[in-house]
């Protein structure tokens, strides 16, 4: 047997909503299943089961606000379902008779009455499109709208819709969407207070430590200009991959930046799970992880962040890409700003800042010349690593933007 807990979804996260169960009691699970989706200050997360099993017992309904740690529901392991299953009962024949056999003749075939009519029985029914009753003026205002004529009531005779009929529908809707407008706002308050209470915590507990370093981009951008111009536009490659790929390999050299400090200790970890911070459309941000972005080509990593993209404003994040992020990489270029200073959230030991590749003076072998250039800056747990093994990392992350082809 194993409990299935409410999980924590980050490190600000006491309580969540269950929204709903994909599961039964008696559902076979495999470890990656969604089996329920949970609401918090983020947004709707599914819930992943992390072992195999059959759901023995649901312990928490629908609607009830859970804190973390909890138990939600009892899974049977598989070897425990095999081992309370009944041998099976072997069938047992009758023993052949000794009395005589009485043979008794083959009964006639049996007429079955035909529950299928002959077809010239059958009438033919063809279906009829009823045509709604409205005046013009009522549909030309539906039109206008943009509302359907099948969702009004008609007060008109014989049901028929008319302007009034038209409006109060419209009042309706719009009564809905206002309503709607101070739940948005709500989620925005609760988005803001939970990412506040992360950011308290990280700047009174962990000791910062800041190093920045300007990198030369016009290799890597020269060969991403090359490299899509052989690509259909569907195929095509965002800069962004290339830092998320020259991030992964950077923190496979220089490794302590990539984990966690827990009770008191520092937690390296070998897998590499890129936290990517993504805006929401309602405010706020969200920074679910690209998991093992050391091992996916570049290819893969740009099918994984359109779909993250997309997931994660959709509100359709799993727990993992929740809690699994080793280190977080902020990129606010696309906001036009160069210099980025993040606060790390905790339990990670470290976060990447990305800016704007812009145009600078650039000096090298004795020339000067003009470079697109890209600041990248590193906040450290200084009770995790120090300002040498930072400088590594960001030297490491330099020098594979200076050979893309080789990401």
């Amino acid at each position: 047997m194993s409990e299935f807990i409410m999980p924590s979804l980050g490190a600000d996260m006491e309580t969540g909503i269950l929204v709903e169960w994909n599961v039964e009691p008696g559902d076979r699970v495999k470890r990656g299943d969604i089996i329920a989706v949970v609401e918090t200050d983020k947004g709707v997360i599914e819930i992943e089961v992390f072992e195999d099993g059959v759901v023995d017992e649901i312990l928490v309904q629908p609607g009830e606000e859970v804190a973390v740690g909890t138990v939600m529901a009892i899974i049977r392991s598989e070897e425990v379902t095999a081992a309370k299953k009944p041998p099976a009962v072997e069938a047992v024949r009758p023993k052949p008779s000794t009395g005589p056999v009485i043979k008794q003749a083959p009964a006639g075939p049996e007429e079955k009455p035909s529950l299928v009519q002959p077809a010239e029985a059958r009438p033919l029914i063809l279906p009829t499109k009823k045509r709604l009753k409205a005046s013009p003026l009522a549909r030309k205002l539906a039109a206008e709208l943009g509302i359907d004529l099948g969702t009004v009531p008609g007060t008109g005779p014989d049901g028929a819709i008319n302007q009034a009929d038209v409006e109060r529908v419209a009042q309706a809707q719009k009564a809905t969407e206002k309503a709607a407008k101070p739940a948005a706002a709500e989620f925005r308050v609760g988005m803001r207070q939970a990412i506040a209470a992360a950011m308290a915590r990280s700047n009174r507990e962990i000791p910062h430590y800041y190093l920045e370093k300007r990198i030369d981009m016009s290799r890597a951008l020269q060969w991403l200009e090359a490299e899509n111009r052989r690509r259909s536009v569907k195929e095509r490659l965002l800069p962004a991959v290339l830092l998320i790929k020259a991030v992964a390999l950077a923190l496979g050299d220089v490794p302590e930046l990539n984990g966690y400090w827990i009770d008191d200790q520092h937690q390296p970890r070998k897998e590499i799970h890129i936290g990517f911070a993504i805006s929401l459309r309602q405010g706020g941000l969200v920074t679910p992880a690209i998991h093992h972005a050391d091992l996916k080509s570049l290819d893969e990593l740009m099918a994984t962040l359109d779909d993250l993209i997309t997931r994660t404003r959709a509100g359709r994040l799993r727990s993992s890409e929740m809690t699994d992020a080793t280190i977080t990489l902020t990129h606010l270029g696309d906001l036009g700003v160069e210099k980025v200073y993040g606060v790390i959230y905790p339990p990670q030991v470290a976060l990447v800042g990305l800016g704007k590749i812009t145009e600078a003076p650039w000096a090298e072998n004795g020339l000067l010349g003009v470079r697109p250039v890209l600041t990248a800056t590193l906040a450290a747990d200084h009770r995790a690593t120090d300002g040498r093994q930072g400088a590594k990392f960001l030297e490491a992350f330099n020098h594979y933007l200076q050979e893309p082809d080789k990401l």
